[in-house]
């Protein structure tokens, strides 16, 4: 049977932390708290990178800078591509009224077959 994983609390973390910040070695705090010294370095960085979200617990992640980057650019893609649809809805909106005021409907010689047989 293995070793099932250690789990550490928020607490236990931000106390190992705190150890090395009062200026405890490395050694020292590792030994103390049995944890492996490249968990402890990877403790310190992330509640360095920012403490008020370091630690979140329960296993759930907060939200990777990574991803709300992705999340954005493609939001702003959305965004370009709603409004070179709206743009293609106005030319044809001006086109039918400009044929509406001339009188020259399309005539259905000119539309694709397709649309001729309804299938637009």
């Amino acid at each position: 049977m293995g070793l099932s994983r250690r789990r550490f609390t928020r607490e236990f973390k931000l106390a190992a932390i705190e150890r090395l910040e009062q200026g405890v070695s490395l050694g020292e705090v590792v030994r103390a708290l049995e944890v492996n010294p490249n968990v402890l370095q990877r403790w310190r960085r992330e509640f360095r990178k920012g403490p008020g979200n370091a630690f979140p617990g329960l296993g759930k992640r907060r939200w990777a800078e990574g991803r709300v980057a992705e999340l954005e650019r493609k939001i702003g893609q959305q965004v370009l591509e709603i409004d070179f649809l709206k743009g293609c809805l106005q030319r044809i909106e001006e086109q039918r009224m400009l044929q509406a005021l001339n009188g020259k409907p399309r005539s259905a010689s000119k539309l694709p077959k397709t649309a001729r047989r309804g299938k637009v």
